[in-house]
């Protein structure tokens, strides 16, 4: 029988999300007259700037479709995640393939950046909404972008301009770690082995060479084998990104039936938990160095909103996996200080920037990076996640 803490929760995450956060975003951020979505709205939802970003065209793509899926036949959502969806494909790749990550509202591209994040959340974007649609033109979308990405992340400089010159060389975490993520949801609708390819692929990048146990810690960055950079830029440690990893290697741990890979995804979670809360205000802080030197990064010790989701989701998905009361623990102090501190109590959706004490630092509900997609995940996704605790 579900225990009265999961069910107080749950029923909270999923009233959250119907009540509050989906209104939101469709009421101010659907763009009605050119499609997709805006997300640089003020923390009443006024509009502040009409530049769109397009990773929130797959993101909300994405979100609204899975919403659907998972949680209520809603046809707004369905019906939202197509205007993305279609907003996408007739505005935001350039003739070189390669996504825009900013562009006008009607469509004209502004600026390119050199990751394919932007490509990926097209293709989940693409994905889901084949899996509520039943369009399997999408899915075939889905799956000729995903190759895409791979031909443009093999290819390097040629595609994907370096960050550093050729003095240094280095590889960063982000993209090995959203790259399962997108493989996993692409699965779902084709079979095709380049999923499972770049899941294990990614893996292994990740126990090779990302995971340093001589610091308890998964780094940012790091050389081209794994190597160690002792440098401001090499011993960043990001909590958040360590603890959303966590539980993408736990969906493949369940989907695989592989225990070993389980412990590592608590043995992320675990290290990234002490490195990231904060003992004396709570919540999860930006960023720390792995030697414990002053960080390089002025938001070190900021709370945004997106590695608390991350971190609810975690701890909730590590306890129905094991059990284990620290999670039960962890989820608690997590859960209760996101809604104490992130939660505006006058206006819809939550705050996205926090001081390190947890008062606002700036009010307004969305900009190019923050948008609806990691306060509603994390409502569908603990939601899931806690109907059978």
């Amino acid at each position: 029988m579900k225990s009265a803490y999961w069910q107080k929760w749950n029923k909270l995450y999923r009233q959250e999300l119907i009540e509050n956060i989906m209104p939101f975003w469709l009421k101010h951020g659907l763009d009605k007259k050119h499609g997709g979505v805006y997300t640089c709205l003020d923390r009443d939802g006024s509009l502040m700037d009409t530049t769109k970003s397009v990773w929130f065209q797959g993101r909300f793509g994405w979100m609204c479709a899975y919403a659907y899926n998972h949680v209520k036949k809603d046809r707004k959502w369905l019906a939202a995640s197509l205007s993305c969806c279609e907003f996408l494909e007739k505005y935001c790749f350039d003739k070189d393939g390669r996504a825009f990550f900013e562009i006008t509202e009607d469509g004209v591209g502004l600026r390119k950046r050199r990751y394919v994040f932007s490509e990926c959340f097209a293709a989940i974007a693409y994905a889901e909404y084949a899996l509520a649609s039943g369009d399997r033109a999408w899915a075939e979308k889905a799956v000729e972008l995903f190759k895409r990405i791979r031909k443009f992340v093999a290819g390097g400089k040629k595609w994907m301009p370096a960050k550093y010159t050729d003095a240094l060389k280095a590889q960063g975490h982000s993209l090995t770690m959203i790259l399962i993520n997108v493989a996993n949801v692409l699965k779902q609708v084709s079979d095709d082995p380049v999923f499972d390819e770049q899941i294990t692929e990614s893996i292994d990048l990740l126990e090779k060479y990302f995971i340093h146990p001589e610091f308890k810690a998964l780094l940012e960055t790091v050389g081209p084998n794994g190597e160690f950079i002792d440098t401001l830029s090499g011993r960043v440690i990001n909590p958040g990104h360590c603890i959303e990893t966590s539980w993408f290697l736990m969906d493949v741990a369940v989907d695989r039936e592989d225990p070993e890979l389980l412990r590592t995804a608590l043995r992320i979670l675990d290290w990234s938990w002490d490195w990231g809360w904060d003992k004396k205000y709570g919540g999860i802080i930006s960023f720390k160095d792995c030697r414990n030197l002053p960080p390089q990064c002025y938001e070190q010790d900021m709370k945004f909103w997106w590695p608390q989701c991350e971190t609810i989701i975690a701890t909730a998905y590590a306890y129905r996996l094991t059990g284990d009361k620290k999670y039960l623990d962890r989820h608690k102090l997590a859960s209760e200080w996101a809604w104490k501190h992130l939660k505006d109590k006058k206006h819809p959706e939550w705050y996205g920037y926090l001081h390190r004490d947890g008062t606002v630092a700036q009010p307004a509900k969305g900009n190019i990076f923050k948008g609806p997609f990691h306060i509603p995940r994390m409502l569908v996704k603990t939601w899931e996640l806690t109907r059978e605790i």
